[in-house]
């Protein structure tokens, strides 16, 4: 049996504020992070993080929990680095997610 865990950084439509998490169900919390915008009820929500742009997929929680550790202790430009490796214009990849 195949486990899905996907760690992924969500920005603001400015693309000023990063925002690191982890997930069994990107889907789901993209969803989430949209219906939060604006609100204070986490970091994403206050700062309107909800447009997907760099994902990566794990098979055990394990390793997906400790890549997104290490991911939040990057520098800002570290983390731009990674993203521009897979993405390298920034382009929003909620609609891809979606119709996958």
């Amino acid at each position: 049996m195949q486990h899905n865990y996907f760690v992924y950084i969500t920005t603001n439509p400015n693309k000023t504020t990063l925002y690191i998490g982890v997930t069994n169900d990107l889907r789901k919390r993209m969803f989430e992070h949209q219906e939060d915008k604006g609100t204070l009820k986490s970091f994403a929500g206050k700062y309107y993080c909800y447009n997907l742009i760099y994902y990566e997929h794990f098979e055990q929680i394990e390793h997906a929990i400790d890549r997104e550790k290490q991911l939040k202790k990057w520098s800002r430009k570290k983390k731009e680095q990674l993203i521009e490796t897979l993405n390298p214009n920034w382009i929003f990849l909620n609609d891809e997610i979606f119709r996958s």
